[in-house]
């Protein structure tokens, strides 16, 4: 958590710095308006902070409007950074040609407050957007038929939900179209694969009334993810476990004749927790005959644990969540999210999540339910 609040005030207060210089570019503001963005810009760059410090103190109404209006402030700004960087690099490359062409091209003659108004248009249209995407959870269904999935048993229906990030945003509302979809689906069982949680639980007794009234008939699992620490772990246990799922941490049960394995976050090391039985030693000691679903909150592949497992399901990248943040997630995770990966060994699905982290928007990235299909092989 520490290097994620260092990373945070290195990197978005330049992002602040970049867009102030934009918006002095294109308007020339007096002394007085320099010193009034400014202090905005302090405020926003303050006010995540704030939120988790208000939510620790559970002063629930005020962080949840801070919490509104500094990450709604936060994917504005993002949006209009990453297209003012696009558009920068574009206008370089234009004053090269010209340079090369010795004569003046259209785009360059644009005066600044002209392109800022054009960009500022952009980032609110993509916005707009980004909320409706937000909302617009999608059903994601895959099938995967394997000799281990007896005729007498028959399909098996599971449903993932991942990366739901409960909390100060993500609330009542949104929930209940999530749970909306998984009743759609009529699943067997029901996993979250980590991040059910966002920070600090405070006053989420109705969100667990909520998922605990979702009851499939073989039953429901959870596995921590990072959040699920940062929130404080036993509250985000308790809650996991009054919306009615089993935890498995570094655990594997069998139900309707196959393996659900869960495994803890790697976040627990950094709170002095660990254990004693590894990934392979666990994944080693189900039962051989029957398929295997490895619950790993990040899209990991550990090369040891192939071929003790026939699908992993993964989260924690949310493919982005907006545009093209996507490219950054791909480089720390390269596996493709919402798409069924085939491994040496078994298969990995990684959800692009279930609800949102911060902006409260989604571009390019829209939230799904998976649903997974497990039927004989013919």
């Amino acid at each position: 958590m520490i290097r994620f609040l260092l990373l945070y005030l290195s990197v978005y207060p330049l992002v602040h710095y970049y867009a102030f210089r934009k918006i002095r570019a294109a308007f020339l503001p007096g002394r007085r308006a320099n010193l009034g963005i400014v202090l905005f810009m302090a405020l926003m760059i303050a006010a995540p902070i704030m939120v988790r410090l208000a939510e620790q103190a559970g002063i629930e109404t005020g962080a949840r409007f801070w919490a509104y209006a500094s990450f709604s402030w936060m994917g504005l700004l993002f949006l209009f950074a990453t297209i003012s960087a696009a558009v920068d690099l574009l206008r370089y490359a234009i004053l090269a040609a010209e340079k090369i062409r010795k004569r003046k091209l259209a785009l360059t003659q644009v005066s600044p407050r002209q392109l800022f108004a054009a960009q500022a248009m952009l980032v609110l249209s993509v916005y707009g957007y980004g909320l409706f995407e937000a909302a617009d959870i999608r059903l994601e269904h895959i099938e995967i038929a394997s000799p281990k999935i007896t005729a007498s048993t028959g399909r098996i229906r599971i449903a993932q939900i991942s990366d739901v990030h409960l909390g100060l945003i993500v609330r009542e509302e949104r929930l209940k179209k999530i749970l909306s979809r998984i009743r759609e689906a009529k699943p067997d069982i029901l996993v979250s694969t980590g991040d059910l949680v966002d920070g600090q639980l405070n006053h989420l007794t109705q969100e667990a009334e909520l998922l605990a009234a979702i009851k499939p008939p073989l039953g429901k699992f959870a596995i921590t993810g990072n959040h699920e620490f940062y929130a404080g772990l036993q509250d985000a246990l308790n809650f996991t476990k009054a919306s009615g799922f089993s935890i498995l941490r570094q655990q594997g049960v069998v139900v309707g004749g196959i393996n659900v394995v869960g495994v803890d976050d790697p976040t627990v090391k950094a709170f002095g927790n660990t254990h004693a039985e590894s990934e392979h030693d666990l994944l080693a000691a189900q039962p051989k005959e029957n398929f295997t679903v490895l619950l790993k909150h990040r899209p990991a592949i550990a090369s040891n644990s192939l071929g003790l497992f026939d699908l992993q399901l993964s989260g924690h990248t949310h493919k982005g969540q907006i545009f093209p943040f996507n490219l950054l997630t791909w480089f720390f995770y390269p596996q493709r999210a919402g798409q069924l990966t085939a491994l040496s060994s078994g298969f990995l699905y990684l959800s692009r999540g279930t609800g949102t982290w911060g902006p409260p928007i989604r571009f390019l990235a829209p939230p799904e339910v998976t649903i997974i299909d497990l039927v004989p092989a013919k």
